[in-house]
Protein backbone atom coordinates (compact mmCIF):
# COMPACT_ATOMS: atom_id res chain seq x y z
CA UNK A 1 0.00 0.00 0.00
CA UNK A 2 1.53 3.31 -1.21
CA UNK A 3 0.18 6.42 0.74
CA UNK A 4 1.09 10.16 -0.91
CA UNK A 5 2.30 12.82 1.66
CA UNK A 6 1.87 16.60 0.46
CA UNK A 7 5.35 16.06 -1.05
CA UNK A 8 4.43 13.45 -2.99
CA UNK A 9 6.99 10.75 -1.39
CA UNK A 10 5.26 7.33 -1.24
CA UNK A 11 5.07 5.54 2.66
CA UNK A 12 5.03 1.75 2.02
CA UNK A 13 3.30 0.12 4.37
CA UNK A 14 3.60 -3.72 5.20
CA UNK A 15 0.07 -5.12 7.07
CA UNK A 16 -0.49 -6.49 9.16
CA UNK A 17 0.61 -3.25 11.21
CA UNK A 18 -0.19 -1.01 13.73
CA UNK A 19 -1.97 2.22 13.13
CA UNK A 20 -3.21 5.30 14.82
CA UNK A 21 -6.32 7.04 14.69
CA UNK A 22 -7.12 10.52 15.90
CA UNK A 23 -10.41 11.29 17.01
CA UNK A 24 -12.68 14.15 18.18
CA UNK A 25 -15.68 14.68 19.70
CA UNK A 26 -17.86 16.23 21.97
CA UNK A 27 -17.43 13.95 25.07
CA UNK A 28 -15.08 10.96 26.41
CA UNK A 29 -17.93 8.46 26.73
CA UNK A 30 -19.51 9.42 23.39
CA UNK A 31 -16.41 8.72 21.88
CA UNK A 32 -15.49 5.20 23.69
CA UNK A 33 -19.17 4.23 22.73
CA UNK A 34 -18.31 5.10 19.09
CA UNK A 35 -14.94 2.71 19.11
CA UNK A 36 -16.81 0.04 20.66
CA UNK A 37 -19.76 0.20 18.18
CA UNK A 38 -17.11 0.23 15.10
CA UNK A 39 -14.36 -1.85 16.46
CA UNK A 40 -16.72 -4.18 19.04
CA UNK A 41 -14.03 -6.27 21.29
CA UNK A 42 -11.32 -5.77 19.12
CA UNK A 43 -8.05 -5.66 20.96
CA UNK A 44 -6.82 -1.29 21.40
CA UNK A 45 -5.17 1.22 22.99
CA UNK A 46 -7.12 4.32 23.45
CA UNK A 47 -5.44 7.90 24.86
CA UNK A 48 -6.43 10.82 26.09
CA UNK A 49 -4.50 13.16 23.38
CA UNK A 50 -6.16 16.84 24.62
CA UNK A 51 -9.26 19.00 25.06
CA UNK A 52 -10.28 22.16 23.69
CA UNK A 53 -9.44 25.15 24.76
CA UNK A 54 -13.10 25.88 25.94
CA UNK A 55 -14.26 22.21 26.92
CA UNK A 56 -16.18 21.46 24.50
CA UNK A 57 -14.23 18.86 22.45
CA UNK A 58 -11.91 16.11 23.63
CA UNK A 59 -8.89 14.60 21.24
CA UNK A 60 -7.97 10.92 21.34
CA UNK A 61 -5.92 8.80 20.33
CA UNK A 62 -7.11 5.37 18.92
CA UNK A 63 -4.23 2.58 17.65
CA UNK A 64 -5.22 -1.00 17.01
CA UNK A 65 -3.35 -3.46 14.69
CA UNK A 66 -4.73 -3.19 11.18
CA UNK A 67 -4.56 -6.46 9.08
CA UNK A 68 -4.61 -4.99 5.45
CA UNK A 69 -5.52 -1.66 3.84
CA UNK A 70 -9.44 -2.32 3.27
CA UNK A 71 -9.58 -3.18 7.14
CA UNK A 72 -7.59 0.37 7.93
CA UNK A 73 -9.64 2.27 5.01
CA UNK A 74 -13.50 0.51 6.81
CA UNK A 75 -12.04 1.20 10.52
CA UNK A 76 -11.27 5.27 8.86
CA UNK A 77 -14.88 5.48 7.63
CA UNK A 78 -16.91 3.84 9.97
CA UNK A 79 -15.30 5.93 12.75
CA UNK A 80 -16.23 8.94 10.17
CA UNK A 81 -19.80 8.40 9.88
CA UNK A 82 -20.53 7.86 13.22
CA UNK A 83 -22.35 10.18 14.76
CA UNK A 84 -20.78 10.66 18.29
CA UNK A 85 -17.22 11.57 16.39
CA UNK A 86 -16.82 14.77 14.94
CA UNK A 87 -14.00 14.23 13.21
CA UNK A 88 -10.81 11.13 12.53
CA UNK A 89 -7.19 12.46 11.60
Amino acid sequence: MEILNDRDEKLILEYPCSWSYKLIAGEREALEKAIKDVIDERSHKLTHSKNSKGGKYVSMNLDLLVHNEDDRNFIYEALKAHQNIKMVL
